[in-house]
């Protein structure tokens, strides 16, 4: 992600000398309870990556938005232009610009670093979705970075628990007001795509993809194994806001293996380009490849009466493979 323009920046150090003297001394806000970002400031950071999000698509290099992206969305989306510069080195012949309208942000007040928000905006990809997109920044210098990017129904966005100035509310990772808190959520969900719990609703992102698995397990001449695990530190770290009903809406990281085994005498399917590009070793009898995926769900609170969390959408992109 590239830094704010001068004036944002700029914005901010006035902001912070306001508060100073108005008698709150926490100028970076290590203590101080605020909202995480202006609206303007929203606004801004994401028309930046957006900016640079176009540019690093245009000619698959992956420098030139770096900056603005971190966490999942980071290992996914330089990945993917790694692999399309190594079989486009001159870039993207199919670009079309990223256009992201009708943005709405709910920003949560809280207390300590990072500040976070949340953008959603229609975009002109993927269809009828709207564009979930959390940025954080780990100081009042840094730069807005977007770290989850996930797409979603719009009738699936819910309706945000807020104060009378329009502030949402940031649920701790350990609450424990949730069906399952924030924290646990990243390898709650990875322990059921293993054995089948029953704390998520059946859906394309649970039960379905679990079946989709049980399908490919095994196949003539070919077999693959699953494994699942979660992250969740640094900048895979939940975020959760508060939503009306009291629940939450939570944005969460895991990472997943598929390693392909052929039999004797058969050989591992050739991969697409893509896959190649991102491959090391020869693939003889076995392709193992790794995914980051990050996803979206929403957690009802502990006291409802329908306590399964669902997947409102998953977005996972492929970071390596090694052929053996």
């Amino acid at each position: 992600m590239s830094r704010l323009d001068r004036s944002v920046l700029t914005g901010a150090a006035v902001v912070a000398l306001s508060l100073t003297a108005s008698g709150c001394v926490v100028v970076h806000g290590e203590r101080e309870v605020l909202p995480g970002a202006t609206r303007a400031e929203a606004a801004e950071a994401l028309k930046e990556f957006t900016a640079a999000y176009n540019k690093a698509d245009k000619a698959y290099d992956g420098s030139l938005d770096a900056e603005y992206t971190t966490g999942a969305l980071a290992d996914i989306d330089s990945a993917r232009l790694k692999a399309g510069k190594a079989n486009s080195p001159d870039g993207n012949p199919s670009h079309t610009p990223l256009k992201l309208s009708d943005a709405k942000f709910t920003i949560p007040e809280k207390a300590g670093w990072p500040r976070w928000f949340l953008a959603d905006a229609r975009g002109n990809k993927g269809g009828d979705v709207r564009w979930l997109l959390v940025f954080t920044r780990d100081g009042l210098d840094e730069t807005w970075q977007a770290a989850y990017l996930t797409l979603v129904s719009p009738d699936d966005v819910p309706e945000f628990k807020t104060d009378q100035d329009g502030w949402a509310e940031a649920v701790s990772a350990n609450s424990a007001q949730l069906a399952v808190s924030p924290a646990k959520l990243s390898k709650g969900y990875t322990g059921y795509l293993q054995d089948g719990a029953d704390a998520f609703a059946a859906g394309p992102n649970t039960s379905a993809w679990r079946a989709q698995r049980e399908t490919q397990a095994s196949r003539p001449g070919l077999a693959t194994q699953y494994i699942d695990e979660p992250l969740t530190d640094g900048d895979y770290a939940p975020l959760a806001l508060r939503t009306k009903d009291g629940g939450a809406l939570v944005f969460f990281t895991t990472r997943h293996f598929e390693k392909q085994t052929a039999a004797r005498g058969a050989s591992v399917p050739t991969p697409n380009r893509d896959v190649l590009a991102l491959t090391d070793g020869e693939i003889k009898q076995t392709l193992t490849m790794e995914f980051v995926s990050n996803e979206v769900a929403l957690d009802p609170a502990a006291d409802s009466a329908d306590d399964e969390v669902t997947i409102l959408g998953r977005v996972q992109g492929l970071t390596s493979a090694k052929g053996e």
